[in-house]
């Protein structure tokens, strides 16, 4: 029998059953939905697995039937699942989008939010190539907020590059509460990504140029900025700046854009894309959820749960 290859990528945080209209209109008054599966870390795996890479979203869910059709459906989608963890003892966390106006979370409580330290103790993070987490886990607890802490001190030893993506959710803590601790865990990172609306808001820069003030640590800044384009910052021996515009298309939700692009960057890493082609993919890879309510291409979806 072939072993299994350790995975390249490994994303750690909470995925949850996502509700969403069939059609772009508001929650209140749409009248068919769709039961579909989104997290930040694992949306960001699924993106890589479509494009290529092996990648394992690593989390905890409930022992219910949204746990299990949330792994189902990022097993479909070709994510590695082996390092999920069951809680028998807590629900599985569910969101609804409501196009237009934002998103409305029911996560309090989660398996998830029960995460703590130890759960990273059997990952394989030390044959990583990459590791992923968002601002989103630490808001969820103080013991999500410990194994953030963890997994940074973990990552800091092996040669695994630690890729952070600010994601600041005001629904989960407010930007006076998050603002310091997002910008600490920033600076341990190697790689974070950040949009420029979203830094302005906890930190008050305005400009991509203001953001790498305020974060000159990470060797890999990416200041994403919605319709305009996303600018990279290099720090190290070969310092350097690079800007790539944003592709047009028609918007109909931007939630889980972010997710797609910080996939299609990585993908480009992994392959030893230079920085301008970093950014081209990140922006070709996010143009695939923007036009639809789902954070993950329904008809790549629908390809692999038939294969």
């Amino acid at each position: 029998m072939t072993a299994i290859p350790l995975p390249e990528v490994v994303a750690i945080g909470e995925t949850m059953a996502l509700v969403a209209p069939v059609l772009a209109e508001p929650l209140e008054t749409a009248d068919e939905f769709r039961v579909d599966t989104a997290g930040a870390e694992a949306n960001v795996a699924a993106h890589l697995a479509a494009l290529g890479r092996n990648a394992a979203w690593a989390g905890r869910v409930g022992d219910d039937a949204l746990g299990r059709r949330v792994v189902r459906h990022l097993h479909d989608r070709g994510v590695d699942t082996r390092w999920v963890e069951t809680d028998d003892e807590a629900p599985t966390g569910v969101y609804f989008k409501d196009p237009g106006n934002g998103v409305r979370y029911y996560r309090a409580g989660s398996a998830a939010s029960r995460m703590a330290p130890s759960f990273l103790d059997s990952l394989p993070i030390d044959t990583a190539r990459i590791v992923h987490v968002s601002g989103i886990t630490p808001a969820l607890s103080a013991s999500c907020d410990a194994l953030v802490d963890a997994l940074v001190a973990r990552v800091e030893a092996p040669s695994a590059l630690l890729s952070f993506d600010v994601n600041h959710r005001s629904a989960l803590w407010p930007a006076g509460v998050a603002a310091g601790r997002l910008r600490d865990l920033a600076a341990r990172a190697d790689l974070v990504f950040v949009g420029l609306d979203e830094a302005e808001g906890l930190w008050g820069t305005s400009t991509p140029e203001a953001v790498r003030a305020l974060l000159p640590e990470p060797a890999l800044l990416v200041v994403k900025d919605g319709a305009i384009g996303a600018t990279e910052y290099r720090g190290g021996a070969e310092p350097g700046r690079a800007h790539v515009p944003a592709m047009s298309v028609e918007v109909v939700e931007a939630v889980g854009a972010g997710d797609a692009f910080a996939a299609g960057y990585l993908a480009s890493f992994l392959s030893g894309g230079d920085p301008s082609d970093r950014l081209a993919a990140g922006h070709a890879r996010a143009v695939t959820v923007l036009g639809d309510t789902a954070d993950f291409p329904r008809a790549e979806t629908t390809t692999r749960s038939t294969r």
